[in-house]
């Protein structure tokens, strides 16, 4: 019988015996032994349980989601009950065709994500009033914090001062509490009325207010702009198809979560996260833009834009690390928007207000003090303290959660779930126990009642049957290369099989519908299994404590800063804050250290990309009162083993920093390599990458830390969830206590089934894969960087640049191969002009031979324009890709049909459609344009007489 094991790694045995003769190796230990320093190996098992069947597998995380009791949670602050309709559940959130894609960084073969993710930009910028949005953040508290940093840089850092409106939802004030601090921005809360205006770069409220309160923001943004001060508002999509738009009333930026778009509490996420803002902002937002384009043909097409923004360009002058968004989270959301459109969207808000409001009028019958006159969905009344006794008491018997602000102070917030019958267990337990009907009334208007429209763009009024929305779907889904098409040979990002089996239990209503602030005893099979996860890191990685709150590696890497700073102020030295990183290193890692207010020092590698120990010697020498730590990725960005890992460490050691180690590569550690074990003090984890959870088209992810015994103490905590993390940690770096706790049955049952022998197995034959791939190609393309015995880690990095001279670029094979029916590798990271290609483990021989197999036919082609046997400027690299409308439209070019569609007999069986010929960079980028084209481009007869209807 297969084991999970044999299922999950690509390479059967025979393969494998035949693969390692073709590297030149006796065995998986020998290539091991040969590809890993002897100083950092590990040579024990690892402390795990042999690993279990797929059944045996999913029947323990039904026991474990049958421990969690579901109550009926009325919390609010942020997270609400939803309904994610059929068709979107099915074939989006459980559909490999979406969950297994990479980040649309090609966007040729990403059209049908980034038209999703355009739909998901219309909406937020229609909702909000605003003229430009990102294609999403991690969550709500952290948006709101990106949002604090980027007016602070566009107000140049003249002033210092924040100012928070004190009735925001209280995990948004902790996220913004932990940003501040590092980077010399004075939080003021308060009233209004406590606002020091002429001192404040921006002030934040929260709309409607987290006691549900709504008020008319235009007074105070008046007040702001006389001052110079930017305007943020975190609101609530929901809310705003009904109330007038913040960008309306003045403000600038405006942040928020989509989760009640039909995407499941989860305990905390994952959830798309928004940020709105004003067009003159745009080149300041954190995050990626889709943007509209065109493409050779003329035709209009999408892709990232801006991308000169990211941080790999920006480094240690980026004001956000941010690199990770939530695209499949928002995707769900804005079909949701798609599928419901304008008029559903206000008839489910109506509900929920018409509920709210009829609720409030029973509550105040009952005697209690209201607290609000105009609200949305929340009801927050003052209670005396018998009230307050007896409302949990039968609210507990009656299986509901409200939210206790205080001990005065009781809040009930509504949703789209809400039954009549719902509403009447609400009031009796508010009528202690004694059955009361309610009466659902019209809701009144107020004056902040919405008259602009919204979602008038032909997207969000065709697919509202399910037959539509369907065919939409699958539509865009075709339009997409994901893992369910072909391997994605990316290096660094570990596109690597994510099994049904672990899928399977994220969409159980047991794990997927636990509000993130639920009384703990209520979430101990969640817990349970969040403790397990601990402990298997631990052994994984050798460190003594874990955190899982992170929700992205760029979440983890300003985590692990935090704590360094932190344990470093905890023995008196405040001075340490400079980070040493290598100059070959991702860019998030020294925009992460800047935003924890660290100075970056760069060392230089050598010529084989290692880290020059002589310089890092004299700088850390030379830095030594105010080292705080060194920056590292292991294995190193270049794909090799450093021979000198522990001689770094021990320098930095020595000179009295800690060691941070990136984590990105932990693909080719585990079960041969501890971190903990051989020097690093800290390292966050890319559980999205090593540990199977999907990337999603760039995000969910998880970026969990591990640390010594002696940063433990300064783990993460959350106010929220005291068991999150320990007293004396960090606040917290995310909105939820455990991050995104949803999607962590996925890494879970991962490490459960593989086992410890599994689990060691795959990194060995991802090492492998990637030395089989390397010596299949060195006679064609040169392989920059080997380790000491010529061997490279998880992945290779091939040479292009020598072809330059004859007009080929890397664009020219990275497009050229999705003729082939394969996304390109990595593109110039971390050298220009060269291909980082990771296999990983899940890739069988027969796929990586034919994507051998293609390569080397674009070195045919590539020798056929050196030799002049193919035009230097109208060949099938240059042209590439192409596409249906090529292969019908006259052809008028030096090179058959054949050769541009078929360049290999096996592509006719496996032939994917691309999309969009190749895209036009620099026209998206001189013509921002970042919604939903105008509806007078689709203004036909038919499309006129539809919105009609």
């Amino acid at each position: 019988m297969f084991t999970f094991a044999q299922r999950h790694i690509g390479p059967n045995d025979r393969d494998i015996s035949q693969m390692l003769a073709t590297v030149g190796a006796q065995s998986l230990d020998d290539l091991t032994q040969q590809t890993i320093p002897s100083n950092i190996a590990y040579t024990k098992a690892l402390d795990l349980p042999q690993g279990l069947s797929e059944s045996e597998v999913l029947a323990v995380a039904q026991k474990l989601a049958d421990r969690n009791q579901i109550f009926r949670s009325y919390i609010g602050q942020g997270y609400y009950g939803t309904f994610t309709p059929p068709v979107i559940l099915r074939n989006i959130l459980e559909n490999p065709g979406w969950y297994t894609a990479y980040t649309p960084y090609q966007p040729e073969i990403s059209q049908g994500r980034l038209e999703a993710l355009i739909n998901f930009q219309t909406m937020v910028t229609d909702l909000t009033g605003l003229e430009i949005s990102n294609a999403s953040l991690l969550d709500e508290g952290t948006a709101a914090a990106e949002a604090m940093a980027m007016a602070f840089s566009l107000g140049r850092q003249k002033k210092n001062k924040f100012f928070v409106q004190k009735n925001t939802f209280p995990q948004t004030l902790e996220v913004l509490k932990t940003r501040a601090t590092p980077i010399g921005i004075e939080l003021v809360i308060g009233d209004w009325d406590q606002c020091p205006w002429t001192e404040v770069f921006g002030v934040y409220c929260q709309y409607p207010a987290a006691d549900g309160t709504l008020e008319d923001l235009g007074p105070w943004a008046s007040k702001a702009k006389q001052e110079k001060a930017f305007v943020i508002v975190g609101s609530d999509l929901l809310a705003l198809t009904l109330y007038k738009s913040p960008g309306e009333m003045g403000a600038d930026i405006v942040v928020g979560s989509t989760q009640r778009f039909g995407v499941p509490m989860g305990f905390g996420g994952p959830h798309a996260a928004f940020i709105a803002t004003r067009g003159e902002y745009a080149r300041s937002m954190p995050g990626r833009i889709v943007g509209v384009s065109k493409d050779s043909r003329g035709n209009q097409c999408y892709r990232l834009t801006l991308q000169t923004r990211e941080q790999h360009i920006r480094r240690e002058k980026a004001t956000s690390n941010i690199c990770t968004a939530q695209v499949l989270l928002a995707v769900i959301a804005g079909m949701y928007a798609t599928y419901y459109g304008p008029h559903g969207l206000k008839s489910i808000a109506q509900r929920v207000r018409q509920m709210a409001f009829s609720l409030r009028e029973h509550v105040s019958k009952l005697g209690y003090t209201v607290q609000a006159k105009d609200i949305f969905d929340t009801v927050s009344f003052s209670v005396t303290d018998a009230q307050m006794a007896d409302i949990k008491k039968f609210s507990q018997e009656k299986h509901l959660n409200f939210f206790y602000p205080n001990s005065k102070t009781v809040q009930i917030s509504l949703d789209e779930t809400v039954t009549d019958d719902d509403l009447a267990t609400i009031l009796s337990v508010l009528n202690r126990g004694m059955k009361l009907t309610p009466n659902l009334g019209k809701s009144p208007s107020t004056k902040l009642d919405r008259t602009s429209a919204y979602l008038e763009h032909p997207v969000f009024n065709r697919y509202h049957s399910e037959t539509e929305m369907l065919r939409y779907i699958f539509r865009l889904q075709k339009k997409d290369l994901t893992l369910a098409d072909a391997m994605i040979p990316l290096g660094s990002c570990t596109m690597k099989l994510n099994a049904t089996t672990e899928m399977i239990p994220v969409t159980w209503k047991g794990f997927a519908n636990l509000h993130p602030f639920a009384p703990i005893e209520q979430v101990q099979g969640t817990l349970e299994m969040i403790r397990e996860l601990d402990h298997q890191i631990q052994q994984i990685t050798g460190f003594k404590a874990v955190s899982l709150q992170p929700n992205a590696g760029s979440q983890g890497e300003y985590a692990g800063l935090l704590v360094i700073r932190e344990y470093h102020k905890s023995r008196g030295d405040h001075q340490r804050n400079i980070c040493l990183i290598p100059s070959s290193a991702h860019g998030t890692n020294p925009a992460s250290a800047a935003m924890v207010g660290m100075s970056v020092v760069v060392v230089r590698c050598d010529d084989n990309g290692n880290v020059d120990i002589e310089d890092l010697k004299a700088k850390a020498s030379q830095h030594a009162q105010n080292l705080a730590c060194l920056m590292i990725t292991y294995p190193s960005t270049h794909g090799v083993f450093e021979e000198d890992f522990k001689k770094i460490c021990e320098i930095v050691h020595a000179h009295g920093g800690q060691v941070y180690m990136d984590g990105a590569n932990m693909n080719a550690l585990v079960g041969v390599c501890r971190p903990g074990d051989v020097g690093a003090d800290v390292s966050h984890l890319n559980l999205h990458k090593t540990f199977c959870i999907p990337h999603g088209g760039g995000g969910p992810g998880v970026g969990p830390i591990g640390v010594g015994a002696h940063l433990a103490p300064f783990l993460p905590q959350h106010s929220l969830q005291p068991e999150a993390g320990p007293k004396t940690g960090v606040t917290a770096v995310s909105a939820a206590p455990w991050g995104s706790a949803l999607i962590l049955p996925i890494s879970w049952s991962y490490i459960k089934m593989m086992g410890a022998e599994g689990l060691k197995k795959a990194t060995q034959v991802a090492i492998l894969n990637a030395n089989y791939i390397a010596k299949k190609l060195e006679g064609h393309f040169p392989v920059l960087y080997t380790g000491k015995n010529g061997r490279v880690a998880h992945e290779c990095i091939i040479d292009v640049r020598q072809f330059k001279s004859a007009g080929v670029s890397v664009d020219d094979i990275a497009k050229r191969l999705m003729d082939f029916g394969f996304h390109a590798p990595t593109m110039s990271f971390p050298v220009a002009g060269t291909l980082m290609i990771e296999p990983t483990e899940s890739e069988s021989r027969m796929e990586m031979d034919r994507f051998c197999e293609a390569m080397i036919q674009i070195r045919r082609e590539i020798s056929a324009v050196e030799s002049g046997k193919l035009d230097k400027d109208n060949n099938p690299l240059r042209n590439a890709p192409h596409t249906a409308e090529d292969m019908i439209s006259d052809w008028d070019r030096p090179y058959t049909r054949a050769q541009a569609f078929f360049p290999l007999p096996w592509v006719k069986e496996k032939k994917f459609w691309v999309s969009a010929n190749r895209v036009d960079n620099v026209y998206g980028d001189k013509n921002i344009m970042c919604s939903c084209p105008p509806i007078s481009d689709y203004e036909t007869p038919e499309t006129t007489r539809e919105l009609q209807l």
